[in-house]
């Protein structure tokens, strides 16, 4: 009597976490931004390990950096203007619009 009580328990415990992934996965891949990048163009990179000191207004986005291969998956290989190049995950990667804080900036002042 015992052990069918157990595994009745354990059945019950293995739905339960088949239910929290599922519904964990479908939290996580809605949250996700789907991003698509072309060869040529100029993007962020997000720096995560500027934590010690990070500044009070210290951006975290670096760049502008130029993409020069798009891998499957959201792979992205992006180079410096001296020519270095290096791969990054394409999370951690966002457009880059030249010109748009600066005109923002200006039609603050004419305000």
């Amino acid at each position: 009597m015992q052990l069918d009580e157990l595994d009745e328990l354990r059945l019950g415990a293995y739905e339960n976490a088949k239910l929290y992934k599922e519904r964990t996965k479908k939290w996580h891949d809605k949250r996700i931004q789907q991003r698509e990048f072309h060869i040529g163009e100029k993007v962020l990179i997000y720096n995560s390990r500027l934590r010690l000191f990070p500044g009070k207004l210290r951006s975290r986005w670096f760049g502008p950096y130029t993409v020069v291969q798009v891998f499957p998956f959201g792979a992205l290989e992006v180079s410096k203007d001296d020519g270095t190049t290096f791969k990054v995950n394409g999370q951690r990667a966002k457009h880059y619009e030249e010109g748009l804080l600066q005109v923002s900036y200006v039609t603050r002042l004419i305000d």
